[in-house]
């Protein structure tokens, strides 16, 4: 078992800076990777970002390029996501989630632990 709470979202304005994070426990061990999806109402879950546990690997969404960047601090069992440049099409429900990692990342399926989720909200 996993357990994955996240923190730090809120509400900003377009052009603010915002970091997630993602406290880990449980079973965390070098076999797993942890990401982050969001999923804007009325939308699909959609994958952001994700990292492996134990090196450097590392995957980012397309729609999030460039503006985010996944890191994990392992004595601390946390993995943040920095967001930059923020657009009000970044508002959303987002999600850090764990799965092995050498499941496929892009697909929430292969996920099989999620924390509750931390809301992001960007005005204009």
């Amino acid at each position: 078992q996993v357990q994955l709470v996240e923190s730090g979202g809120g509400l900003v304005q377009a052009g603010d800076s915002l970091r997630l994070s993602c406290a880990a426990s449980g079973r965390t061990d070098s076999r797993i990777a942890v990401g982050w999806f969001r999923q804007a109402l009325g939308k699909e879950r959609e994958f952001v970002a994700s990292i492996n546990w134990n090196d450097d690997t590392i995957y980012y969404g397309d729609s999030v390029r460039g503006r985010v960047t996944i890191s994990r601090d392992n004595a601390k069992n946390t993995v943040y996501l920095q967001m930059n440049s923020l657009k009000p099409e970044d508002t959303a429900v987002y999600y850090c989630a764990a799965r092995p990692s050498s499941a496929w990342y892009r697909d929430a399926k292969f996920y099989n632990y999620w924390g509750q989720g931390t809301q992001v909200t960007v005005s204009s």
